[in-house]
């Protein structure tokens, strides 16, 4: 990519195949960026231009850039456990969306998520958490509304990974900062699940 190219215009459409085409290539094993490259950082030095914001679970397994095989300034890249939006995580993405003007917001959640995991153990099983990591889990609970307590717990598990991706989505779309921009078409919010045994990135509909 030449240094020019992290200034130009990108819709959320354009956006949204820029990273389902680095998906490919990383499970390919065709991934472009795997080494530092410094006229590209020498350009970001005064402003960056990031084409989507990606919230995200602070997985060690889950690296956005990666995955997506992006490039520096590329991304703009929020992770927390559980892709939860605390009010921290909204800040960042309000940050994202008035100043960088982002038009495409992702919600990243990913199989076996160990938060997701927690919540379920504390609806279902009573289970008890230290006091922070429960206030975390709080954020969760309420997307595990309509998860079938007797499912088959892998079953189980994938529902409520993707149930919490989209109570996220939600809790996005129905912000103030969400209604507005939607309403001027300014961005596109989508959520998608990363595969840790493949590598594959699963969009969800866009809301």
């Amino acid at each position: 990519m030449k240094t020019h190219d992290m200034h130009i215009s990108v819709s959320a459409q354009e956006g949204l195949k820029r990273l389902m085409d680095g998906n490919e290539r990383f499970l390919n094993g065709n991934a472009r960026f795997p080494t530092i490259q410094k006229e590209v950082l020498a350009s970001l030095v005064r402003e960056q231009h990031p084409f989507a914001t990606i919230l995200g679970c602070s997985d060690s397994r889950v690296p956005p850039e990666l995955i997506f095989d992006a490039n520096f300034g590329e991304l703009f890249v929020i992770r927390v456990a559980g892709n939860v939006l605390s009010p921290e995580v909204a800040g960042s993405m309000q940050y994202a969306g008035t100043h960088l003007k982002t038009p495409l917001f992702v919600v990243l959640g990913h199989e076996n998520c160990g938060a997701v995991h927690a919540a379920l153990d504390m609806k279902f099983r009573n289970a008890v958490q230290p006091s922070r990591i429960e206030l975390l889990i709080q954020n969760i609970l309420p997307s595990l509304e309509n998860i079938d307590e007797h499912a088959d717990p892998a079953v189980q598990m994938a529902f409520a990974v993707e149930a919490n991706v989209r109570w996220s989505m939600r809790q996005i779309a129905e912000s103030p900062e969400g209604r507005a921009r939607a309403a001027h078409g300014a961005y596109v919010l989508v959520g998608a699940i990363f595969e840790i045994a493949t590598g594959r990135v699963s969009f969800l509909d866009p809301v």
